[in-house]
Formats: C-alpha cells, sequence, structure tokens
C-alpha cells in the first residue's frame, strides 16, 4: 500500500470513529455507532499493517499479536459478565496506558531515526517524556480502579497526610527529571530519568486514585478514559502517526467532556475528585452539628403485596441500580414492565447519570433486557413527574435516591441532584439490608412515612412479584 492509499484510509477511519462517536450518544443508534468503530478500526488496522513503514519481515510479529490480543478480546467477550463490565474497562484503559509507555520506550531507544536539528530532537524527546508519564499514570490508575471497581480493594478513600502536598512533590521530581533527560548525552545517560520517572508516574497513579472514594468511582472510570485517549495521542506523536494523534484527542477529549457531565450530576467539581473522594467506608457516627442522623420505622412489605400494589397503579418510574447488576434482575424487570404495560400501566425508567460502576451501565443493562428505549429517561427528563407517580420502585440503588442530598447541608452529597423517588405515592426499595450505600451516606429515604422496604435478593424478589402479577 502506497503512502498516498495509507492516509486516504486513515481519513476515513477517522471519519467513521466520529461518525461512531455520534451514534454511540443515543441508544437507538449506538449499535450503528459501534459498527461504524468496528470498519473503523478494521480499516485503520490494515491500512497500518499494509502500509509503507511496515516491511514483509514484521508481519509475522503483527500476526502473531494480533491472533493473541484477538484471541483475549473474544474470550473475555465471552465470559465476562455484564457485573463486570465497569472492572474490564478499566483494565482495558490500563493496556493502553501501559502501550503508550512500552512505545515510548521503544522509540528513545531505537537508533534508526535521524533528525535534521538538534530542536527535531527535543521535541521528540519531549513527546516521548510525556507520553511515558500519561501512560504510567493511566496505567497504574486503572490497575487501582480495577481492584476497587471488582471489589478486590476497598472502596474507602486512602488519605495520607499532606497527601496533596505529596503530589505536588511527586510532580516537582517529574519536572526535574525531565529536564535531566533533556539535557542526556546518550541513550544510556537518558534512560535512568526514565526510569524514575516511570517509578514516580506509576505511584502517582495509584495514589490518585487510591485517595478517591467509592462515591466517586464512576467519574474515575470516565477519568481513566480521557486519559487512555491522552496517552494514545501521546504516542501518536512519538510514531508520527496522524490516525492516532486523532483518534487519542476524540477519545481524551470526549471522556474529559463526560468526566465534566458526571461531576455536575453529583453537583461536585472535578479537582475535588481528583484531590480525594467520598465514600467506601462504614459511616461515622455524626458529631454534633454534623449530618442528621435518619429517624423513624421501617416498613417492610411483601413480593405480592407488591405485586398488588402495581396491579392497581396507573403510573410507575422503576430506578435501576448497581443492585439490579449484581443480581442480573434486569431481564426479569423487563418482564415485569411487560406484564404491567399489557395491563395498560405507563412503566417507565429513570436514570442517574452516576447509577452503577461506569458511565450509562444501566442503560446498557436495560438495552440487553429488551427494554423498549422511548421508556428509558435521564433524571432531568423524570424528577418532575415523581409526584404524578402512584408506585417508584428502587432496584438495588441508594445513593442517587437519597433525600439527604436535598434536605441535610451537613451530609457528605448536600446538593447532589437525585431522582426524587420519595414524592411518589408509594415508594419502595429493593435492598438486601439496611446497610448504607457506595458512598457509605445513610439514606432517610428508608424510614419515610410513604416508603416500603422489600429486603431480599432483587431478582428472587422480582420473580415472585412477576408470579404474583402473571397469578
Amino acid at each position: 500500500m502506497t503512502s498516498s492509499l495509507a492516509t486516504v484510509s486513515y481519513i476515513a477511519a477517522t471519519i467513521l470513529f466520529i461518525l461512531s462517536l455520534g451514534g454511540l450518544a443515543n441508544p437507538e443508534t449506538a449499535r450503528r455507532g459501534n459498527l461504524l468503530g468496528i470498519i473503523g478500526m478494521a480499516i485503520a488496522v490494515l491500512a497500518t499493517v499494509l502500509g509503507p513503514r511496515v516491511t514483509p519481515t514484521g508481519y509475522a510479529w503483527i500476526v502473531g499479536a494480533l491472533a493473541v490480543g484477538g484471541g483475549i478480546g473474544l474470550f473475555a467477550a465471552k465470559k465476562v459478565q455484564m457485573t463486570q463490565m465497569p472492572e474490564l474497562v478499566a483494565l482495558m484503559h490500563s493496556l493502553v496506558g501501559l502501550a503508550a509507555c512500552l512505545v515510548g520506550f521503544a522509540s528513545y531507544v531505537d537508533t534508526s531515526t535521524v533528525f535534521a536539528t538538534s530542536a527535531e530532537k527535543s521535541i521528540h524527546e519531549v513527546e516521548i517524556y510525556v507520553g511515558i508519564l500519561i501512560g504510567a499514570v493511566t496505567f497504574s490508575g486503572s490497575i487501582i480502579a480495577f481492584g476497587k471497581l471488582s471489589g478486590k480493594i476497598g472502596g474507602k478513600p486512602l488519605t495520607l497526610p499532606a497527601r496533596h502536598w505529596l503530589n505536588l512533590a511527586l510532580l516537582l521530581i517529574a519536572v526535574w527529571y525531565g529536564r535531566e533527560f533533556l539535557h542526556a548525552h546518550d541513550i544510556a545517560s537518558g534512560m535512568t530519568p526514565l526510569l524514575v520517572m516511570t517509578v514516580v508516574a506509576l505511584l502517582f497513579g495509584i495514589h490518585m486514585v487510591m485517595a478517591i472514594g467509592g462515591a466517586d468511582m464512576p467519574v474515575v472510570v470516565s477519568m481513566l478514559n480521557s486519559y487512555s485517549g491522552w496517552a494514545a495521542a501521546a504516542t501518536g506523536f512519538m510514531l508520527s502517526n496522524d490516525l492516532l494523534i486523532v483518534v487519542g484527542a476524540l477519545v481524551g477529549s470526549s471522556g474529559a467532556i463526560l468526566s465534566y457531565i458526571m461531576c455536575r450530576a453529583m453537583n461536585r467539581n472535578f479537582i475535588s475528585v481528583i484531590a480525594g473522594g467520598f465514600g467506601g467506608g462504614a459511616p461515622a457516627p455524626a458529631a454534633a452539628g454534623g449530618a442528621a442522623q435518619p429517624a423513624g420505622e421501617v416498613a417492610p412489605i411483601l413480593a405480592l403485596e407488591t405485586a398488588e400494589l402495581l396491579r392497581e397503579a396507573k403510573n410507575v418510574i422503576i430506578v435501576p441500580g448497581y443492585g439490579m447488576a449484581v443480581a442480573q434482575a434486569q431481564h426479569t424487570v423487563y418482564e415485569i414492565t411487560k406484564v404491567l404495560r399489557e395491563k395498560g400501566v405507563n412503566v417507565r425508567f429513570g436514570i442517574h447519570p452516576v447509577a452503577g460502576r461506569m458511565p450509562g451501565h444501566m442503560n446498557v443493562l436495560l438495552a440487553e433486557a429488551k427494554v423498549p428505549y422511548d421508556i428509558v429517561l435521564e433524571m432531568d427528563e423524570l424528577n418532575d413527574d415523581f409526584p404524578k407517580t402512584d408506585v417508584s420502585i428502587v432496584i438495588g440503588a441508594n445513593d442517587i435516591v437519597n433525600p439527604a442530598a436535598q434536605d441535610d447541608p451537613a451530609s457528605p452529597i448536600a446538593g447532589m441532584p437525585v431522582l426524587e423517588v420519595w414524592k411518589a405515592k408509594t415508594s419502595i426499595v429493593m435492598k438486601r439490608s439496611m446497610a448504607s450505600g457506595y458512598a457509605g451516606v445513610d439514606n432517610p429515604l428508608f424510614y419515610k412515612d410513604n416508603n416500603r422496604m422489600l429486603f431480599g435478593d432483587a431478582k428472587k424478589m422480582l420473580d415472585e412479584v412477576l408470579a404474583a402479577l402473571k397469578g
């Protein structure tokens, strides 16, 4: 393939990636967007492999790498369950960061590149240094995020004394060794500051994500997605590959925008999330003047009684959360929705921007269960309708339906927009126990007079509700 044809192929792939992002913005066009992305990636890979920069002697290595990577990808696609998608996404981000690091070191030790001027050589070394820095932070941070999302690492934030000064010190060390790296006279003398910076960046990524609490993990996944994009862009600069630069910038910017949107949905700013989030551990007892403790009695309800309320209702809103994902109850939820709609009940779903463990987590689960897209609505589209709703059902969600966000200025989640399920005539919360949510904050919703608690495994309880509705 000639250089001109490879460039045209890259342009075509870039257009397809842009169209793919546009398609993924809407559930109804997401499948088409995904297909366009696959086609674009296939064109990009073929143009790179068959392009003028790859010699025939390298084909065996490339085919072998594609076979190994493709085999792992196919295995993961078949074996990983939907509940494990957040940690899988974090793990994939780590691989992008690792690739950026490896490409950076390979580019540095490559002696075949000839630079016309010393300035050109310095620019290339800056690209290598920054690319490895971003890649290392992405790699280690994503590994920690994987551990937190999979439960292998606790969700409680690790808040070391003077952690902000520690982060500043690590940054200054990276800058100092960057200067040493640029003034190195040969590869051997430049390798030491490059390795030191890599270790510092790895430590920075670990410390940054360890300091972020469980409630902020959806933002972390989005943030790491952005980092992986910038790592890919940096790799593109190192390899002088325009496609990698453009695609990396697309992923990096879209991830940054999504992180900003999610932070707004949580009434938090991005800097406060990076500086150290809240959540994960058991809530501490409130001190004087602290957050108010929920008061009242919990009113339990049975599956049969829940079915009766649903049968008599005209308007129902279902709010899914991570508990639905863990119980894999989305298919039963769809069956209940189908039965109620056949009876003339107006059923809709309310999705909070940070429901679950990653952006769009609940939308993906509901789409998998064939829930119609037109009844799955965002929080802002639905919140005003709760006072006109007969029954609101919360399936395994906690923090996103917590009225303390509005009523208690001392609450850790004060000001966070939430789904106002308590304004319905009757609200039903499905939980295994009275444990606090991922943010570690108690929920006064459980004690409200119009609220009922349906305790037990969500799948088992919903199966009983479905059987009662059909009976």
